[in-house]
C-alpha cells in the first residue's frame, strides 16, 4: 500500500519510535511524584519534552499545557475561554471551514453559558473574508477561532489580520495549528496568538500526546475542563504519559531542526503528483489553486467522478475525501460546501497529502493506479 493520508496522521518517526520504548522500558515514576527518583526522572522528560514542543511554535515553555491530542486541547480552549466569561452571555465566531472538534466544542461552550456561535464565511479559495468576520466581532466575543492550516484544503489562514481584528475588539484568537506544525514556520509570539492547538500524531510523533499553547496571563484566565491534582499549571488534571509526551518532544525537536528539508520534500513530491495527474487525466482540478497551500496538500476534484467510488477502486493507494475525524459520515466535506462547491462537485474530491516518508517510487506507482480508477469510475457513470 501506498500511504498518501499525512494529514489523518502520520507514521512514526522511527528515531521517536525507538526513543518510546525506551522511556516505556526504563522511565516508570509518575511525573506529579517528585519527592523521589522514579518521578523526578519521569518530571524531567515532562519538562525536557515541554521545551521542545514550545520551541517548534515560538513560545514560552510554560505556555504548554500537555493534552491528550489536539481535539482535548482545543475542547479545554474554547471551553475554559467562554465560561471565563459566562456571566456576560458572550458569543464565539468561528470560520466555517474549522475542524469538526473545534465547532463542536464552539456550539458546546455557547449552549452551556446561552451564548451564540457566529460562523465566518470563506472566500471560493479557501481563506476567511475578512470583512465579513470584522462585522462579527465585537465587545460580546469571547474567542475567535480561525486554523494556521486547513486540514482538508491545506489553506494557510491570514493569521496576523485576524489577530488584528481580535486585539481591536478585546476577543482571544484561538488558532488549531495542528496541519500547520512541522509544514510551515510557526511563531505564536508574532502571529498575536492566544490560545493554539497541536497534535503529536500528526508531526511523526505517538498518539495520545497533543497541547494547548496558551501564555501564562492567559492561562490565569481559563477555566479549567478537566478536575484532577493540579497537573499542568492546574488546567489539565490527571497523570502525564510520560512516554507519549516525552515522544511528542523529540518529534517537535526534528520537525524543527529538519523542517526545511521536510517542506522542500514534500513540495517537490506534491507538485509532481498533481502536474502528472493533469497529464494523464482530463478535467482535473486542484481547490484552492493559486493562494499559500501547505506544502504537501493537494485536493483534486475528479470531474465526474465520484470521491468515494474513485478510492474504492484504488484499494493499494490511502488517501481521504476529507477529514478522518468525520470520514464515517456519508456527507459531503463541510470545508468544500462552505467554498461554494455544490454537493456533486464536493463529492469528487479527493486529499492527498504526502510526508516525511513519501518517496519519489511511490508517487511513480500511485499516479497510474489514481488515473485508472477515475477513468473507471467515469465510464461506469457515463
Amino acid at each position: 500500500m501506498v500511504y498518501l493520508d499525512y494529514n489523518a496522521t502520520t507514521p512514526i518517526e522511527p528515531r521517536v519510535k525507538e526513543w518510546v520504548v525506551g522511556v516505556l522500558n526504563s522511565v516508570y515514576g509518575n511525573a506529579s511524584s517528585v519527592q523521589h527518583r522514579a518521578g523526578q526522572e519521569a518530571a524531567e522528560l515532562v519538562e525536557e519534552a515541554r521545551e521542545r514542543v514550545a520551541s517548534l511554535v515560538k513560545a514560552a515553555p510554560r505556555s504548554v499545557v500537555f493534552t491528550s491530542g489536539a481535539s482535548e486541547a482545543a475542547t479545554l480552549a474554547i471551553l475554559g475561554a467562554v465560561l471565563a466569561r459566562r456571566n456576560s452571555r458572550p458569543s464565539v465566531v468561528v470560520g466555517a471551514t474549522e475542524h469538526k472538534a473545534v465547532l463542536a466544542a464552539a456550539g458546546m461552550a455557547a449552549q452551556l453559558v446561552g451564548g451564540e456561535v457566529r460562523r465566518a464565511p470563506v472566500l471560493r479559495d479557501g481563506r476567511v473574508d475578512l470583512d465579513q468576520l470584522r462585522t462579527l466581532v465585537d465587545c460580546s466575543t469571547a474567542l475567535v477561532a480561525v486554523m494556521g492550516a486547513n486540514n482538508e484544503t491545506g489553506v494557510l489562514a491570514p493569521v496576523r489580520d485576524v489577530a488584528e481584528i481580535c486585539s481591536g475588539a478585546g476577543a482571544w484568537f484561538f488558532c488549531d495549528v495542528t496541519q500547520a506544525v512541522a509544514k510551515s514556520e510557526v511563531d505564536l509570539g508574532s502571529w498575536g496568538v492566544d490560545l493554539a492547538v497541536l497534535s503529536s500524531h500528526k508531526i511523526y510523533g505517538p498518539k495520545g500526546a497533543g497541547a494547548l499553547v496558551v501564555p501564562r496571563e492567559v492561562q490565569r484566565s481559563l477555566v479549567p475542563v478537566f478536575a484532577g491534582g493540579g497537573q499542568e499549571h492546574g488546567l489539565r488534571g490527571g497523570t502525564h504519559d510520560t512516554a507519549a509526551i516525552s515522544g511528542f518532544g523529540l518529534a517537535a525537536e526534528i520537525a524543527s531542526k529538519e523542517l526545511d528539508r521536510d517542506v522542500a520534500h514534500c513540495c517537490a513530491l506534491r507538485d509532481r503528483l498533481v502536474s502528472d495527474l493533469g497529464e494523464m487525466l482530463p478535467d482535473v482540478e486542484l481547490v484552492a489553486a493559486g493562494v499559500p497551500r501547505l506544502c504537501n496538500t493537494a485536493d483534486l476534484r475528479f470531474v465526474g467522478a465520484d470521491a468515494d467510488a474513485v478510492m474504492a477502486s484504488m484499494p493499494d493507494i490511502a488517501v481521504s475525501s476529507g477529514s478522518a475525524c468525520q470520514s464515517a459520515v456519508p456527507s459531503p466535506s463541510h470545508v468544500l460546501l462552505a467554498m461554494g462547491y455544490n454537493t456533486t462537485s464536493a463529492s469528487e474530491c479527493v486529499r492527498f497529502s504526502v510526508g516525511r516518508q513519501t518517496t519519489e517510487e511511490e508517487i511513480t506507482f500511485a499516479v497510474p493506479r489514481v488515473a485508472e480508477a477515475v477513468a473507471r469510475v467515469r465510464a461506469l457513470t457515463a
